[in-house]
């Protein structure tokens, strides 16, 4: 056989394991990052959500009154992400925190090798590893055991079959609507999901030449979308649920609903710089609208840090094409040696997943103390003055749900509304009127703090109280029942 013949036939089969040795090794690093990665388990959220999860399993029903709390007992609450905590707690239940972590683990290595291996369809081997590496970069400060992380799989098949449906200038496939369904049980972000559907629909009846055509397909699959978001145990209001929450002004004091911070140099600050760069000296060229729809999701990205890691996934695949016609799609000198070395390294990042798994069950991962746990802490209250009413801080509401303590407060924002979190606000400025007004209006009995909060010092001033226990993550005080 010819040379020439010999490259025409491995051409196709040499470029295609390419591809998939990128997602292969990309899906190895993630999972193993994950696994293995003391910050997935550093929110105190994943406490609450296990928590709930618990529950649920326990009663067979989805919540829909607050259990949890004891400011608001009772009160009219639904777990929107009850899905994402029922596998949470399943998870934990069966294998602890190292079955938790593989299952994060699982779903980091997933969305890494769903989005190499579909920019690969566009890019060449080089850049698809160079946009990969820079997106999954972008992700790593929201690399948390959260619902917001088992729905990346989603975003990722989803945005990827939206544009690989206008690349081909078609209507997407009806098989992607049970990804919406999917989607809105475990996370309100399902809401992107259908704006990238009406983004990307309006952009195809904008620019396709049968433009009747493209408002009878992609007007029947956002139905269909609409449909299968409303499978849900909440029905309209679950569809309507992240609005009403994007809405609550309480969020103005959650880290992770502030702007970006560049006082640092951090991921997405220096991916920023490395598109700028790419963009100027290629000489990317993109679609109006298409620009459009990617500068939406900067500015969501800019505004408020949680969006980041959805640009961080959703931009390359938007942008996939484009860099294309920049950068082209040569790179690959198809040969029996390529199609050998693609198939090793496809092999060691299947092998390096499985013995990671392995090595992760067999290693019990341990809980101790941290910023949202204070393990020592709590264990210094005494089993009957843990029922009593706590003043807390809001990062701890989460492992003290977690540990049967009814908090004044957790992270449920929807929960507790705009005046409470006001009041709360007011409370660790601190303001010394309304903390003691709060020991007095809800009987509080003992408090717990972080070290650095300025409710601490407050506490140590009042002299109905003391000091129970300290440590380098909490602080508790609690009543002075001393005769004086």
């Amino acid at each position: 056989m010819s040379g020439d013949v010999q490259t025409q036939v491995l051409a196709p089969g040499a470029v295609l394991r390419a591809r998939d040795a990128i997602a292969f090794v990309a899906a190895a690093i993630a999972f193993c990052a994950t696994a293995f990665a003391p910050q997935v388990l550093n929110d105190g959220d994943t406490f609450f959500h296990i928590a709930a999860g618990a529950r649920m399993l326990a009663g067979h029903a989805v919540l829909y009154r607050d259990p949890f709390s004891y400011t608001f007992a009772g009160a009219s609450w639904e777990a929107h992400e009850w899905l994402a905590e029922v596998a949470m707690a399943a998870s934990y239940q069966l294998g602890g925190w190292s079955l938790l972590l593989v299952l994060f683990a699982v779903v980091a290595a997933s969305t890494a090798g769903l989005l190499a291996y579909h920019l690969g369809r566009w890019l060449d081997w080089r850049a698809q590893a160079l946009v990969t590496i820079l997106a999954l970069s972008c992700m790593t400060p929201s690399l948390l055991a959260r619902p917001h992380l088992l729905t990346l799989p989603l975003l990722e098949l989803w945005t990827a079959g939206l544009v690989i449906a206008r690349s081909e200038h078609r209507a997407p496939s009806f098989a992607l609507l049970p990804l919406m369904t999917l989607w809105v049980n475990i996370h309100g972000s399902f809401l992107l999901g259908l704006a990238f559907v009406v983004a990307l629909g309006v952009e195809a009846i904008a620019s396709d030449e049968d433009r009747v055509t493209a408002l009878r397909q992609w007007g029947s699959f956002a139905a269909g979308a609409v449909v299968a978001a409303l499978l849900n145990p909440h029905g309209l209001a679950g569809l309507l649920f992240p609005l009403h929450m994007t809405a609550t002004a309480g969020l103005a004091h959650v880290a992770e609903w502030q702007a970006a911070d560049f006082s640092q140099v951090q991921p997405f600050e220096l991916v920023l710089l490395a598109a700028i760069y790419v963009f100027t000296t290629r000489g990317v060229k993109l679609p109006p609208w298409r620009a459009l729809i990617v500068l939406s999701l900067l500015y969501m990205a800019l505004l408020h840090q949680r969006h980041q890691i959805i640009f961080a996934l959703s931009a390359p695949l938007l942008l996939a094409e484009a860099l294309s016609r920049a950068f082209g799609k040569s790179g690959i000198s198809p040969s029996r040696d390529t199609a050998k070395l693609s198939a090793v390294m496809s092999f060691a990042a299947v092998a390096l997943v499985i013995g990671a798994a392995s090595l992760r069950l067999a290693i019990p991962a341990a809980r101790v103390d941290g910023p949202v746990a204070p393990i020592t802490a709590l264990e210094h209250v005494p089993p009957e003055l843990r029922a009593e009413h706590v003043l807390n801080d809001y990062s701890f509401g989460g492992y003290l749900i977690f540990s049967g303590v009814r908090p004044f407060v957790d992270s449920r924002v929807e929960l507790y509304g705009d005046a409470f979190l006001d009041r709360y606000a007011k409370i660790i400025s601190p303001d010394s009127a309304v903390i003691r007004s709060t020991l007095s209006a809800d009987d509080i009995q003992w408090t717990i703090f972080a070290p650095g909060s300025p409710v601490v010092g407050v506490m140590d001033s009042l002299p109905s109280w003391r000091r129970l226990y300290a440590d380098r993550f909490a602080v508790i005080h609690i009543r002075d029942k001393r005769p004086s």
